[in-house]
């Protein structure tokens, strides 16, 4: 096979990520104990302040900590005191105690694939909180690139096979988020393989819009030995 540029997401791709955030909001509905406020009424909340956040904050879990703090102030039913402040926060800093969970398959098939192809790692967050993750991971052995930003949109994408000198028709970007993976990359021209996750954040979920490259879809990541 001709060699391509393979552009691998991160978070609840290679490891575990969401399940930690769901957990911190578990804690955080508990603790808000609303009166009549269902946790999907809370969560869709929570939602919009992490949406208008996200413009000019970004991700991770520092920024979770501080819309829970935001959601928490709107919602409670009672005086907020800055001890109630420090425990809501201390939900999302947790996330960053939790072991690293690589998805069972990953190490090996990034090798198969770091010995065939070009392998570029692309993420978005926190860029000390993703560096982080990937030495936790050890995963960073197999790419030769990595590029972390604060939003994974087109441009982004058009920037990234800019300057690494990617042929977009040899170019696949691999991710569980059409949101941030897969409808960009193919609005910007590049290929993509969608590798669901079940537990994928709320947010980072849409409908799979035709693009101008390629769209495979397989079950799991170790499917991707028989793709490339």
């Amino acid at each position: 096979m001709t060699r391509q540029y393979l552009i691998v997401d991160a978070d609840d791709t290679l490891w575990e990520n969401n399940i930690y955030f769901e957990k911190a909001f578990d804690d955080f509905f508990e603790y808000l104990g609303h009166s009549h406020l269902s946790a999907q009424e809370v969560r869709d909340m929570l939602d919009d302040i992490e949406v208008a956040n996200a413009r000019i904050h970004g991700y991770g879990s520092l920024n979770f900590g501080r819309n829970l703090r935001q959601c928490y102030q709107r919602l409670a039913e009672r005086d907020v005191c800055e001890e109630d402040l420090r425990t809501v926060m201390s939900f999302a800093e947790r996330i960053l105690e939790q072991p690293m969970e690589v998805i069972e398959g990953v190490p090996e098939t990034l090798e198969y694939l770091s010995k065939r192809h070009d392998l570029t790692l692309f993420t978005k967050g926190h860029p000390e909180e993703q560096k982080l993750k990937i030495d936790r991971s050890g995963l960073g052995i197999y790419f030769g690139h990595t590029a972390i930003v604060k939003e994974k949109d087109a441009a982004a994408y058009r920037n990234l096979a800019m300057e690494r000198g990617m042929d977009p028709a040899r170019a696949w970007m691999i991710g569980n988020s059409p949101k941030s993976d897969i409808n960009p990359a193919l609005e910007a021209g590049l290929n993509a393989v969608f590798v669901p996750h079940e537990r994928t954040w709320t947010l980072e979920r849409q409908e799979i819009r035709k693009g101008k490259g390629e769209l495979r879809i397989v079950e799991r990541f170790t499917d991707l030995r028989r793709e490339f």
